[in-house]
């Protein structure tokens, strides 16, 4: 399977995976709005994501990935089965340990991820977060081994069943929202129930696609014996400065987390939302491209090839441009059409869709930036190189604080968002100096050729989305506006019931949607790109 092929079904699952990641959110708006208590969870929610990204997606993966490629490709299948039994071995019992601290010091976790919230006027929410987060914290646990067998499943180019997992963590959570909450006396602990069904589901599946192909992990060894593994060891050493990198990146979101807990009832609610938003392209693009891109790396570097190593990197950065500069436009130009289409029912009232709003605008600023990330780190990662990206999230995390300190004080909430995006910009543009510097990279791309060819299809798309929002208004106070002629039609034929204006936004957003897509690829059609431009070229 080619490389885009393979880009584009992790994609074509993680799109599923988003889509009912909305679904899940705008049920959460309808029923909860942006209160303390929706603050509560999505604090609790985060803590147990922090430390998965910290721990499973992060360090781990990062560390263990080139590891196993380079034990697959030089070591007996034996080596690699040994190998395999005592990483998850080590992991399991690590993190079980992670998680007994978890719950028993949640009220500490939680007071350092959202002190705001034990202040006067705030303090609705915060035994609510302590109990929600020793709820959720086994997650971490399951994720842990759900990475672990992501890991695997990449390396052995079974990119499908990692890419549809996250979609089972939704559906619980949908379930939980519909059907467990009238059971609790506090309704929104069900979301909580529904994390971790979700992370047992994910695992159960993942665990199965292994035992499929002859990998799953035995637990037969002693645990001394495992730790000992030379191997295994190796692993340890890199995920040392990789947990010190991530923590970094962490450690910001905690600060803009506990930051926005200080902020208006409602600010963690609203950057939640907005970053629900930009998990669209940062998934579909970034994470899909750079999973596929790990391993060919690895297996690139343990061939000396440099050439296609550069041409790889080429080939993620390419697509990074042609698909993401669209979605900067898209997320800035259509924010509150999109924010008022998905989350504006119920409690989640028009001012909330103002204040999501202006933070998903902050975040599009930044978004090559987040995407290139994604490209650029596994260029270091695949020859086993973390202490660089490690010493450039430093100084991207002290810069980024330095920023909230402007941004902050003028745009709230907006301004954490804003101070995230363009701290990704600069960590984006330290990795891609970084890979030069070494000579890893050796780019053969004629950039300014390139953006110039990429311009004049976003000046049309630029221009069709001014225009045809022109004779839109997302509120629905208009009655010349085309959502509400659509809405007024929709009354005639389905009756005055209370979903025809949702459908009648949700029509015109997907009608403004497909023809910004005709717009865009128009646009580079006439500037001569093609198909092939979007495949891999080859060294």
């Amino acid at each position: 399977m080619s490389l885009l092929r393979s880009a584009a079904s992790i994609s074509g699952l993680t799109l599923l995976s988003r889509i009912t990641g909305l679904i899940r959110d705008i049920l959460i708006a309808r029923a909860f709005g942006a209160s303390p208590l929706t603050d509560a969870f999505w604090v609790a929610f985060r803590i147990p994501n922090l430390l998965r990204r910290l721990f499973a997606e992060g360090a781990f993966s990062q560390a263990f990935v080139p590891i196993l490629g380079e034990k697959k490709a030089t070591q007996s299948e034996q080596s690699v089965k040994t190998l395999l039994d005592h990483v998850a071995m080590v992991l399991f019992f690590a993190l079980l340990v992670v998680t007994i601290i978890g719950i028993i010091g949640a009220p500490l976790v939680v007071w350092a991820m959202a002190s705001g919230m034990k202040t006067d006027g705030a303090s609705s929410g915060y035994q609510e977060a302590i109990t929600m987060t020793r709820i959720m914290f086994p997650y971490i646990l399951c994720m842990s081994l759900v990475a672990f067998a992501s890991g695997v499943l990449n390396t052995w180019k079974k990119f499908a069943v990692p890419a549809f997992t996250p979609v089972l963590l939704n559906l619980s959570m949908i379930f939980a929202s519909l059907f467990l909450a009238q059971f609790f006396n506090t309704p929104i602990y069900a979301l909580a129930v529904g994390v971790m069904l979700g992370g047992i589901a994910q695992l159960a599946v993942q665990w199965g696609a292994l035992a499929k192909i002859g990998l799953l992990p035995s637990f037969r060894h002693k645990l001394s014996e495992a730790w000992k593994n030379p191997d295994v060891r190796r692993i340890i050493k890199l995920m040392g400065p990789a947990i010190l990198g991530v923590s970094v990146a962490q450690i910001s979101i905690l600060i803009n987390t506990n930051i926005a807990t200080w902020l208006p009832a409602g600010s963690v609610t609203w950057l939640s939302f907005a970053d629900r938003l930009m998990e669209f392209p940062t998934a579909l693009l970034g994470i899909a491209i750079g999973t596929v891109l790990l391993p060919s790396l690895a297996a690139a570097n343990a061939k000396g090839d440099v050439a296609d190593y550069s041409h790889l990197l080429d080939w993620g950065l390419r697509l990074v441009f042609l698909l993401g500069l669209p979605c900067v436009l898209g997320l800035g130009l259509l924010s509150e059409g999109l924010v008022a289409s998905l989350f504006n029912y119920g409690a989640f009232n028009h001012h909330d869709v103002l204040m999501t709003k202006s933070a998903v605008i902050a975040y599009a600023v930044g978004l090559i930036g987040i995407l290139s990330v994604k490209i650029l780190a596994p260029g270091f990662y695949a020859k086993q190189d973390i202490r660089t990206p490690v010493k450039i999230a430093i100084f991207v995390l002290i810069c980024t604080q330095l920023m909230n300190l402007v941004f902050v004080p003028l745009f709230a909430h907006a301004g954490l968002a804003l101070s995230v995006g363009l701290g990704s910009t600069l960590n984006a543009l330290c990795l891609y100096i970084g890979l030069r510097c070494s000579k890893t990279y050796l780019p053969h791309i004629q950039w300014l050729s390139f953006i110039l060819r990429v311009l004049p299809a976003l000046v049309l798309l630029a221009a069709w989305l001014i225009f045809i929002q022109h004779y839109i208004n997302w509120s629905m106070q208009d009655a010349t506006s085309i959502n509400q002629l659509l809405s007024t039609q929709l009354s005639t034929w389905l009756g005055d019931g209370r979903w025809v204006h949702s459908i009648s936004r949700i029509l015109v957003l997907l009608v403004v949607l497909i023809g910004s897509a005709i717009v865009y690829f128009g646009g580079l059609f006439i500037t001569g790109f093609r198909l092939r431009d979007f495949a891999r070229q080859r060294a």
